[in-house]
């Protein structure tokens, strides 16, 4: 199949052309439209489809809850909203209970529904994080590193646990971190650790760090912590929460700063994404919306209730470059959970799954495999 006359996102730059998809695949991309026929896109312009590695729930579901017909419905959502690849993030909870929700990410990984986006991976969000920087997650249930506990899941997981979330200064965190990483990333979050603690973390193995600014200590001039710490290492890439609520504008341009082209946006959107305000649950916790902020009872911030899809958007309305936020929400992330040879960008062999919108990457249509899934 033929798609022609379009804006084409490619190599981190849109080109004028066509692209012929074959099997479900990118087959070729031109820079030229050939006299035959195909789906004229009318000039409109071609992105990747997105890419969420940190996202709970939405329409009223929760990764966490190991329901299947809940995760098909989170994977419906994403793929109508441009987001057509994810890696679902667990949260603190019993270990039996992360296992069921893994295995139920697996059989969606091998049934993948049509209409709904691919299951990449998984980030385990918890429990190894630190009692003062827990946020939303659950005290409860909050452990030490344990590789054993985090091998099982993994095995749990048939190897689609693609992050490991890790407070750096918990005891065991380094030989966790030289350990786990040899299976996949592992990240800082949840953390309230020091320059010094980060960066023997990173010296381990991590390569992440978890929703950059929220639950760490912020930047001080005599204390860089561990944004300073993963700033200046150029393998260490960076999330960012870009709904408007988490983090000023301001800190969202300095975060691209920091962290030159190695920042993943995502979107840590809770079940009440995509849903009327109201009262939703996060880990066994309460969780209340109202005006597109979601807290806890004592007001701590949740998590968001926007699609990465709009977090990219909002990325460009506070004055990131549209290229580099597009790379944010594609390429990086699919780098993040070691899938970029399947998807994050449009390129000969890739799955063809893409987005067609406008200039302001005001979304149109969402294709899959080739196939349009909604307008």
């Amino acid at each position: 199949m033929l798609f022609k006359n379009a804006n084409i996102f490619v190599n981190g730059q849109f080109q004028y052309g066509s692209f012929r998809v074959e099997n479900g695949r990118f087959a070729e991309i031109l820079t030229t439209v050939p006299a035959e026929d195909g789906i004229d896109l009318e000039n409109q312009y071609v992105i990747p489809g997105l890419v969420d590695v940190h996202n709970h729930g939405n329409s009223g579901a929760d990764f966490s809850d190991g329901d299947y017909d809940g995760l098909v419905k989170m994977a419906r959502y994403l793929a109508q909203n441009g987001v057509t690849s994810f890696a679902p993030a667990s949260m603190t909870l019993p270990y039996d209970v992360l296992e069921a929700a893994y295995k139920t990410a697996v059989r969606l990984r091998n049934e993948q529904p049509e209409g709904c986006a691919r299951l990449m991976g998984i980030q385990m969000e918890g429990p190894f994080f630190s009692e003062k920087k827990k946020g939303a997650q659950n005290g409860a249930y909050l452990r030490k590193p344990d590789f054993a506990a985090f091998q099982r899941l993994y095995d749990a997981s048939e190897g689609i646990l693609r992050i490991a979330d890790i407070a750096a200064e918990l005891p065991g965190a380094v030989e966790f971190a030289e350990k786990a990483s040899k299976l996949c990333t592992v990240s800082i979050a949840h953390t309230d650790c020091t320059y010094e603690e980060a960066s023997a973390v990173f010296d381990a193995g991590a390569s992440h760090l978890t929703h950059l600014y929220n639950a760490m200590p912020g930047i001080h001039h005599r204390k860089p912590g561990p944004i300073g710490a993963g700033s200046e290492r150029e393998n260490v890439v960076a999330e960012l929460i870009c709904d408007g609520q988490h983090i000023h504008p301001s800190a969202v341009r300095m975060a691209f700063k920091l962290f030159p082209g190695r920042i993943c946006l995502v979107s840590d959107a809770l079940r009440c994404c995509g849903m009327p305000n109201g009262q939703y649950t996060l880990g066994g916790q309460d969780v209340f919306l109202y005006g597109g902020v979601a807290k806890l009872a004592d007001g701590t911030l949740a998590g968001s209730a926007t699609n990465l899809y709009d977090c990219m958007r909002k990325a460009v309305e506070f004055g990131i470059p549209k290229e580099q936020a597009i790379l944010s929400a594609t390429l990086i992330p699919a780098r993040e959970i070691g899938r970029e040879k399947e998807i994050g960008s449009i390129e000969s062999g890739k799955l063809a799954d893409f987005v067609v919108c406008d200039e302001e990457l005001s979304l149109v249509m969402v294709f899959m495999g080739g196939k349009q899934i909604c307008e």
